[in-house]
Formats: structure tokens, C-alpha cells, sequence
């Protein structure tokens, strides 16, 4: 296959499922204008390294590892700056009364370690396949299904036992 024609293939592809990568860069960070931005350098990143993707068939993981990847980049990069709502920043001041604050379950995964927010967000919201899992981290699957068992439990703790698996 060309050089050419590879790039009109990952071309297609990225116009094609273009809603779901906003959906995924989105689920890191939170922010329209941010998540436009990932998915953005994302693209260049697939393009300037369009020779590396050997095999067509795994153009959906090489392009979801990119954006994963990109997405740790950016919040890594940005996490000392923090834009919040009235909402949010209500949440963290102190409190008056001794009130019990409803933890979503974003807020939950978002208080996870990168590595398991990455499995929580390809499985649940991106809907991955364990291997498909696997192939966007680089990790071998019986390393993703324990990081994704000990995520979940994470999550568990975090919001309560009324978050039944």
C-alpha cells in the first residue's frame, strides 16, 4: 500500500469517527475548546507518523493510543492550571455545615490514576474489547483485565457501595 493511499485511508477514518475522538479527549479533560485542541494535535501527531502503522486493521488503536496519549500529555502539561465553575469551586471551599457532597461518577474517574482512567474510559464509554484495550496501551491483556478489576474497585471505594459491579 502506498504512502498515498494509507493516508486516504486514516483520513476517512479520522472524518468518520470524528465524535467519538472528541468523546474520548473530551472525557480527560472536561473542556470543549481543549478537547478540540487534543484531538487536533492528535491528528498531526497520525499524520506526521502515518509510515509507523503498519497494518490497517489496527488503525482504530494506533489512532486511540495516540489521542490517549495526548490527552496524558495535555493534562500533565495543564495540571496547575485549572479553570472552575461556581460549582466546582463551591465543592472546595469549606464548608459551613457538616453536608454530605454527591460525588458523581465522572468526578470519581477523574480522581483515578491515569492508567486506570484510560481502562474505565475505553471500556465503558469507548466500549472497547479487552485486546483492543490492550493493543491502544501497550500493556498485554491479563495486565489490562487486572488493572481494569482493580480500577473498578477504586471507583467502588470511591463512590460508595451503592455503585454495585
Amino acid at each position: 500500500m502506498t504512502k498515498k493511499e494509507k493516508f486516504e485511508l486514516v483520513e476517512k477514518f479520522i472524518l468518520e469517527n470524528r465524535e467519538a475522538h472528541y468523546r474520548l479527549a473530551y472525557s480527560y479533560v472536561r473542556n470543549k475548546e481543549n478537547a478540540l485542541d487534543i484531538v487536533q494535535e492528535s491528528i498531526l501527531k497520525a499524520l506526521k507518523s502515518i509510515d509507523r502503522l503498519e497494518e490497517i486493521a489496527y488503525m482504530k488503536t494506533w489512532f486511540y493510543r495516540i489521542i490517549v496519549n495526548t490527552s496524558i500529555d495535555f493534562v500533565r502539561k495543564h495540571q496547575r492550571i485549572t479553570v472552575m465553575d461556581d460549582d466546582i469551586l463551591c465543592v472546595h471551599l469549606p464548608q459551613l455545615e457538616d453536608e454530605i457532597i454527591d460525588m458523581d461518577l465522572q468526578d470519581a474517574i477523574d480522581q483515578l490514576p491515569p492508567r486506570y482512567k484510560t481502562l474505565i474510559i475505553l471500556r465503558f464509554f469507548e466500549d472497547l474489547k479487552i485486546d483492543e484495550i490492550a493493543a491502544v496501551t501497550g500493556e498485554n491483556i491479563n495486565t489490562v483485565k487486572t488493572r481494569l478489576y482493580k480500577a473498578l474497585k477504586e471507583l467502588r471505594i470511591e463512590i460508595g457501595e451503592a455503585f454495585k459491579l
